[in-house]
This record gives C-alpha cells, sequence and structure tokens, in this order.
C-alpha cells in the first residue's frame, strides 16, 4: 500500500511528459512555457516536502498522508480542466505538492517499522516501484494522448486519486504515533541534520542523482521527438528502456545490502553511471546519435542509479532515525530543487542538437561521483 501511495506523485509528474509539444501547441506558448507545468511542480515538491516531514512527526504519519491525497486528487481535476496555460501550471503546483505526501511519507514509514539494514531493503524496493510507476507512465501518457488528447492523461490521474485515496483510508496503518514536540522543537529538527556534515553530503547524492534522470525525462522527449523525429509512443517505449535499467539496478542492490556496504555500492553505482554517459558524449562526438544510441546508455547510467540511490537516501535517513521524517523531508526538498533546476535549464537552453542535455547529465553524473568518495571518505576518517 505504502509503495503504492509513494508511486502516485512520480507518476503524475512524468506521465504528461510525452504531450508537453501538444500542450505548448494548443495553448500557443513557447516550449520553455509549457516546460514550467514540469519545474514548477518539482519545486512545489520540493517545498511541500518540508512541510510533510515535520509535520507527520508532530502530528503522525497517516493524517499527513490522507491530507496530502486529498490535495493531489484536487490539483488533478484542475488540470484536466485548466482552459489556460497558467491555470495548468498553478493545477499542476497543487498536484504535485500533494503527491509529495506520498513520496515523502512512505521513506519515513519504512524507517518507523524496520531498523537500519532492514529500512535500506525496503527502501530500496520503495524506490524501485516508484522508478516503475513513471518508467511505464510515459507510455501510458503517449497512448491517452494520440486516442484521446492530453486531458485525458489528467483524467486518468483524477482516478488513480481517488483510488489511492479510497485504499489509504482503509488499508494505511499509523506507524509514528503523535508527538508533543512543540513548533519550535520541530524546526529546531532542520538545524540539527544541517549542522551535521555527514547529512549534508549524503543529502548531496540523491540531488545531483536526481538531476542526471530528471534531466533526461525533460530533454529527452525534444532529442526523440523534434530532432530524431519519433513519434510520441515510441519515446514512451524507449524511456521504458532507460528506467528499466533503473529497476535491475534497484533490484540488485536490495539483493547486494549485507554483503557491500551502502556507501560502496553508491560509489560503484555512480562510477557505472559516468561511464554510460560518457559513452553518450563519445556517441554525440561522433554525429551518429540515434534513438538506441541515445537510450542504451542512459539504461547503463540508470542501472549504475539503481544500485547507488536507494542506499544514499537510507543512509541519509539513518543518521538520526528519531528524526525520519524531517530527514526524507530535507533529503526530498534538496532533491526535487535540483532537479527543477535541471529540467528548467534543459528547456531554456534548447538550441536544435542534443548537447545542452549531455552536457547536464556529464556535469550531474560527475558531481554525485564525488560526493560518494567524500562520503566513504568521512564515513572510514
Amino acid at each position: 500500500m505504502l509503495a503504492f501511495v509513494a508511486a502516485t506523485g512520480p507518476l503524475s509528474m512524468q506521465i504528461f511528459v510525452p504531450a508537453l509539444p501538444a500542450i505548448a501547441r494548443d495553448f500557443a506558448v513557447e516550449p520553455a512555457i509549457a516546460q514550467l507545468t514540469l519545474s514548477a511542480s518539482m519545486v512545489a515538491v520540493g517545498i511541500s516536502t518540508l512541510c510533510y516531514g515535520p509535520l507527520s512527526d508532530r502530528f503522525g504519519r497517516r493524517p499527513i498522508l490522507l491530507l496530502g491525497l486529498w490535495v493531489f486528487l484536487l490539483g488533478s481535476f484542475a488540470c484536466a480542466v485548466a482552459g489556460r496555460i497558467d491555470a495548468l501550471i498553478v493545477a499542476r503546483i497543487v498536484q504535485a505538492a500533494g503527491g509529495a505526501a506520498g513520496m515523502v511519507l512512505a521513506r519515513a514509514m519504512a524507517r518507523d517499522l524496520h531498523d537500519a539494514s532492514g529500512a535500506a531493503v525496503a527502501i530500496s524496493r520503495l524506490t524501485m516501484v516508484m522508478v516503475v510507476a513513471p518508467t511505464i507512465a510515459p507510455f501510458i501518457g503517449g497512448v491517452c494522448h494520440d486516442l484521446a488528447g492530453w486531458r485525458a492523461i489528467f483524467w486518468l490521474v483524477t482516478a488513480l486519486g481517488v483510488v489511492a485515496l479510497a485504499l489509504c483510508h482503509r488499508e494505511v496503518r499509523e506507524s509514528a504515533p503523535a508527538s508533543p514536540s512543540s513548533p519550535r522543537h520541530l524546526l529546531r529538527g532542520f538545524g540539527e541534520l544541517l549542522g551535521d556534515s555527514h547529512f549534508v553530503v549524503l543529502m548531496l547524492y540523491p540531488a545531483f542523482s536526481s538531476m542526471i534522470f530528471f534531466s533526461f525525462i525533460s530533454g529527452a522527449p525534444y532529442v526523440m521527438v523534434e530532432l530524431l523525429g519519433r513519434p510520441v509512443t515510441e519515446y514512451g517505449l524507449y524511456f521504458m528502456l532507460v528506467a528499466g535499467g533503473y529497476i535491475v539496478g534497484s533490484y540488485a542492490s536490495s539483493r547486494l545490502i549485507g554483503r557491500i556496504s551502502g556507501l560502496d555500492l553508491m560509489t560503484i553505482g555512480m562510477a557505472i553511471a559516468v561511464v554510460g554517459i560518457l559513452t553518450l558524449v563519445a556517441i554525440q562526438s561522433l554525429g551518429v546519435l540515434s534513438p538506441l544510441g541515445l537510450c542504451l546508455p542512459l539504461m547503463v547510467s540508470q542501472i549504475g542509479q539503481g544500485l547507488g540511490l536507494p542506499n544514499a537516501q537510507a543512509a541519509a535517513i539513518n543518521v538520526f532515525p528519531a528524526r525520519a521524517g524531517t530527514a526524507s523531508a530535507l533529503t526530498g526538498f534538496v532533491q526535487m530543487m535540483s532537479a527543477a533546476v535541471a529540467s528548467q535549464l534543459v528547456g531554456m537552453l534548447q538550441n536544435g542538437s542534443a548537447w545542452p542535455l549531455i552536457i547536464l547529465l556529464t556535469i550531474a553524473a560527475i558531481a554525485a561521483l564525488t560526493v560518494s568518495v567524500a562520503a566513504r571518505t568521512m564515513a572510514r576518517g
């Protein structure tokens, strides 16, 4: 149930991406304006996570999760009926703010229910499910768009929101009782976490890692549809190939935890990601970029991401187990704000080639690898 709830936010964020060119045409706006429906929603996710974590530490996980799902449902309905681009952007912000509840609280509830090693395995599986949903989402969105237009995508998400809310009311139990902590005490938790250098370094790994993934999902439709001339539905299939790499890596991570340390898996995983992205750099430099030439190297990079990212998230939350909600919130905030910056940059820097996307991918991967090495050095020093 937690996996289903956690998947609603990522699914809703990715399912409409293949329709971005059609949305820009329908509302007669530039691609960078239509891109705000994605990047602004990422900012909303980042900011709202800062609220959900501490509030769930104070009032309990279940009521805050239900509140978030109500907001998600209302935002999804508003997206479906939006008559102007500014209304759609606002509705996407509301939808994303609500969907963030499941993303944040599922990880915190997993930590409530397990010890440190068990939490790493549970979060790895949750993360894998949170990637499976957006893996198939662009294909589903592309089919909806081709059959009934882009609004059908948001009607489908609204229906999923109704199901998630009904199931959560019935199935999800409280995992952390309400705390009598004062608001000042809850806010002090942010300072405590940010004052710990180990937590800060671990928090940066998911941030740079997310920049890789969201740069791809923001820039790949332009490269595939506009530059390579492929149909929207075909892009959705190639996206499944790339994100399938993450599923493979995440599954391997869940099997290797306990045999290889989480910090080592972070470094090994990001080294694999760097190799995949540098292969893409070589393909683009040779001028032989194709759909497979774009997606196969990125699939390799996502195998590495799947190995490392769940371990980084679990390690960050485990620094202060008593503040699991706040730690999950801070990690999610930095993660989504970095993703929003990457997403908007890809839209703004489009210049008729794939280089803006590839350069951002390379910078983010090298930065994440540097952070993983720093985390290992700090842990062993």
